[in-house]
């Protein structure tokens, strides 16, 4: 599916036989927020209305192709907003460079996982495809834009008003994250499998509210036989404030299993919690990361959270990793936990 790529005229492609226009200048309900190096968006309005902002060039453009303008971008990779001139709608492309096999083959993994499950709390893809340029490859992953942006564009905005997300906005939350986690855990050969890169950043926020993991960078885990690619690969592709403590130094003799999603997920956690990740602030000094994880987390007093809820934070923030509960036990913790149904009261931001 989606290897059909031409590029027909400046500022349009057609993938699978669709044509879809780069949207270069976004009206003035777009808005950009960075966090930690890298640029997030969220739409909020229609591009060909009111005053236009340039947001620039992606400089890999050339004069055979469109001049891309990213709506987000990091280190490996930007995403575009495209309108599909089929259908009116607009998609986010996130285009993935390439310089080896080995990247090609991530992407690759990337598409083929997306297109493993049909769940409301995972991304769906749209379509796929390898393009060429020069002696490097890109891959174009063609996704759903949400207009909503990322949960980390949601706490940002409360934050800025001087507010957080109540307990009951953060439970039913936690539970949509879970049960995404749990659908990429469940899978039968993929039962030693984990997100890996799981951060406010990459969990996009659909219409209702309801989290949508993106970004399935994931890994097959196989214990000891991996542990020096698996360092090797953590270092390069995982966010260092959302690292799991064994993921630093992997030992040679060790299981690594899914339950490093499960650390991850408390920094998740922390941060709808409290407004940042617990370890945002010792990156952003300069300090160790990797030391700091160490040592069991102390989590601040606030009158805004149960014991329960900060005594589920603590148990997904242990240390050793055998310690930590697994998804499953989690989600019922969760249940367990939610409000009363809609209709008494809602939970949705």
């Amino acid at each position: 599916m989606g290897h059909a790529l031409c590029v027909c005229s400046r500022g349009t492609v057609i993938i699978d036989n669709k044509r879809y226009l780069f949207i270069q200048k976004l009206g003035e309900g777009f808005l950009l927020e960075p966090h930690l190096g890298k640029v997030s968006a969220k739409w909020e309005g229609h591009p060909t209305h009111h005053q236009e902002i340039s947001l620039g060039p992606s400089h890999v453009g050339d004069d055979h192709g469109p001049l891309l303008t990213p709506l987000a971008h990091s280190g490996f990779s930007y995403v575009d907003l495209v309108e599909g001139l089929h259908d009116g709608h607009f998609y986010a492309l996130k285009r993935i460079l390439c310089h080896e096999q080995q990247d090609r083959e991530e992407a690759q993994r990337e598409a083929d996982m997306h297109r493993l499950f049909n769940h409301p709390n995972i991304l769906r893809l749209v379509a796929y495809c390898l393009r060429e340029r020069g002696a490097k490859h890109e891959a174009w992953l063609l996704l759903p834009f949400f207009k909503r942006g990322t949960l980390w564009n949601e706490i940002e905005r409360l934050k800025d008003k001087g507010n957080f997300l109540t307990e009951d906005q953060i439970l039913w939350l936690l539970l949509g994250i879970c049960r995404g986690l749990e659908a990429i855990h469940a899978k039968a050969f993929l039962s030693r499998d984990a997100h890996r890169d799981l951060k406010p950043t990459n969990i996009l926020l659909g219409d209702e509210g309801q989290p949508v993991l993106m970004d399935l960078a994931c890994i097959h885990v196989e214990g000891s036989r991996q542990a020096l690619t698996l360092q090797d690969w953590a270092a390069q592709r995982c966010t260092i404030s959302y690292r799991a403590p064994e993921l630093f130094s992997v030992p040679s003799h060790c299981v690594i299993d899914e339950r490093t999603d499960v650390w991850s997920l408390g920094c998740v956690l922390y941060a709808m919690m409290f407004g940042e990740g617990p370890y945002d602030m010792v990156f952003q000094k300069g300090d160790s990361v990797a030391l700091a994880v160490q040592n069991q987390l102390s989590i601040p007093q606030s009158p805004r959270h149960s014991s329960a809820l900060r005594q589920l934070l603590n148990s997904m923030m242990t240390v050793d990793p055998h310690q930590r509960p697994h998804i499953p036990l989690l989600l019922s913790q969760l249940e367990a936990l939610q409000p009363p149904a809609p209709g008494q009261h809602t939970t949705q931001i």
